[in-house]
């Protein structure tokens, strides 16, 4: 058996459908927790980095272009994949680490290149600025992938393979 373009599309589409299926079944409980869950998340990734502008954190390079919407998607996908662990009585797909490997992706994407204690330990302040900092778009598309991939995959794992509810 061969695998095709078509094929490979298909196996990528479905689970998008379902996940958008799923979305389309939430209660406005859930919704609220999406919303609940976004709000923290944008607080925890845009503060420390001064996205969010504050006394406490500053940056000594200022944020690129794309750094704030990938901070927005971030927060959006990552109140989204909490959302998904409320209990609906559903079953689902098993619980992966993507989701918190793309959280960490983000805030190394969109947080100073100078201002990472771990960057500047390794690579002092020209290697963040010449190696990290070109590195820090790849990190953010990854991240943002690493997010999408866990919440399609939770949103259609309540899709896939519906049990009827527990009497």
């Amino acid at each position: 058996m061969t695998i095709t373009a078509r094929t490979t599309a298909r196996s990528f589409v479905t689970p998008v459908r379902q996940a958008y299926g799923a979305l389309g079944l939430w209660t406005p409980r859930r919704w609220a927790t999406a919303l609940a869950a976004a709000v923290p998340s944008a607080l925890l990734l845009g503060l420390p980095t001064d996205l969010i502008p504050n006394p406490v954190f500053g940056r000594e390079i200022p944020p690129t272009w794309w750094s704030y919407p990938v901070f927005a998607l971030s927060a959006l996908l990552a109140g989204l994949l909490i959302a998904t662990y409320v209990r609906t009585g559903r079953p689902r797909e098993r619980a992966t680490r993507l989701g918190s490997a793309g959280a960490v992706l983000s805030f190394l994407a969109v947080g100073c290149p100078v201002c990472n204690k771990l960057v500047l330990l390794a690579l002092g302040t020209s290697g963040a600025l010449t190696i990290w900092a070109p590195l820090q778009p790849a990190l953010a598309v990854a991240s943002l992938a690493l997010l999408t991939v866990a919440t399609v995959r939770r949103l259609a794992g309540e899709i896939a393979c519906p049990a009827p509810a527990a009497a």
